[in-house]
């Protein structure tokens, strides 16, 4: 049974984005339209202290659960992942009003008007608690999207978040993943309410014309710090071909193997309704997904 819970509160945050290309050897995420300096707020909101229900929106299914893989801005690599114990210290800006209304990268819509934020590297969705270090003023938010797609800054968030937290510009925060909350958006968001499937994605039969494919490639779709995580995406991309959650680094990996190009090619696309940017591997390295 899901439990309605209450929090102390404050107000939202978010961004725009999509997940784009790969260079260097690593994917390249890209905005569809990056934008620029954050607009300034009048004035805090006193509400900031205040104690109130947490809207129920944020604790709603999303339209897909989205971790992605590696990625680089500006030279700086970021690895996404799941990641329950992540407290962290940044810079946090304000996206502007003129994207609302566009989609998130998890196929959210962006309401400026929401408790919505961006991570470079949390999963989406993720409930977060984020403080004013400058103010103390705190609020609950979901992460739906990635980005901000500058290294100088840690997330985004929408206005209303903003707001809450008397922010009216570039502002120190503090980060901390809520796990009660973030485990329960994902698993509603996998159809699994909180049970998994354990069954061996890699023993299922691929699609047709992949499961007699056998080479050198790979596709990454995600990295999981939960085995239950990762074998719950496993079981959604059975089709693509040959599956496997491999253990390395100490995280699980998912993974379609034993691929030829052309392979390679068709699993890149039947799993793009999982991660709109999979990896590419060659030999167990890197490649540009564009190269085959």
């Amino acid at each position: 049974m899901i439990k309605k819970i209450l929090y102390t509160a404050a107000l939202p945050l978010f961004l725009a984005a999509c997940a784009g290309n790969q260079g260097g050897g690593l994917q390249e995420e890209r905005l569809s339209g990056e934008y620029g300096a954050p607009v300034r707020m009048s004035r805090a909101n006193d509400a900031a202290t205040q104690v109130d229900a947490v809207p129920a929106y944020l604790l709603e299914r999303a339209p897909r659960f989205f971790i992605g893989t590696e990625y680089r801005i500006d030279g700086v690599s970021y690895l996404p992942m799941e990641d329950m114990n992540y407290n962290e210290t940044g810079i946090a800006g304000i996206i502007p009003v003129e994207l609302n209304g566009t989609t998130t990268t998890n196929g959210e819509i962006f309401d400026n008007d929401k408790l919505f934020a961006t991570h470079k590297t949390l999963p989406l969705p993720t409930i977060v608690r984020i403080t004013n270090l400058d103010n103390g003023a705190t609020v609950l938010a979901r992460v739906n999207n990635r980005g901000p797609f500058v290294n100088s800054r840690t997330m985004d968030v929408s206005q209303a978040v903003a707001a809450r937290l008397g922010m009216t510009g570039p502002t120190n925060v503090q980060i901390t993943v809520q796990r009660q909350e973030s485990e329960l958006v994902r698993d509603l968001t996998l159809g699994v309410d909180g049970v998994v499937d354990n069954g061996s994605p890699g023993d299922t039969e691929g699609a047709e014309g992949t499961a007699a494919a056998s080479g050198p490639y790979s596709v990454q779709v995600g990295a999981f710090f939960s085995r239950d995580s990762a074998n719950a995406v496993a079981n959604r991309i059975k089709h693509a071909g040959n599956v496997q959650v491999i253990e390395e680094g100490g995280m699980h990996k998912v993974r379609v193997v034993g691929l030829d190009a052309a392979g390679a090619r068709r699993a890149m696309q039947a799993v793009r309704s999982e991660n709109s940017a999979p990896g590419l591997l060659e030999n167990g390295r890197w490649i540009n997904p564009d190269s085959i």
